[in-house]
C-alpha cells in the first residue's frame, strides 16, 4: 500500500464490481492511475481516504478473494 496525494486520488472513472448489483455500499476502484489501484468506500466516505495499493498487490488480493 501506497499514500499518494489527494489530488492524484482523485481523478479517474470509478467502479465497483458486479456482484454488488444496485447496491451503494461498496468498495469501489479505478485503473487510471496504473500501476496504482485506489480503493474507496462508496457509501460512507466517497470523497473521503482512499487506500492505493500497487496492482501487483491487488491482483494477488483478487486471486485470493475468488478461492
Amino acid at each position: 500500500m501506497r499514500n499518494t496525494p489527494e489530488h492524484d486520488r482523485s481523478a479517474g472513472t470509478w467502479i465497483k464490481s458486479s456482484y454488488s448489483g444496485n447496491a451503494d455500499n461498496c468498495l469501489e476502484i479505478t485503473h487510471d492511475l496504473a500501476p496504482l489501484i485506489p480503493v474507496r468506500d462508496s457509501k460512507t466516505a466517497p470523497h473521503g481516504p482512499k487506500l492505493v495499493f500497487r496492482s501487483e498487490a491487488w491482483a494477488a488480493f483478487v486471486a485470493a478473494a475468488g478461492q
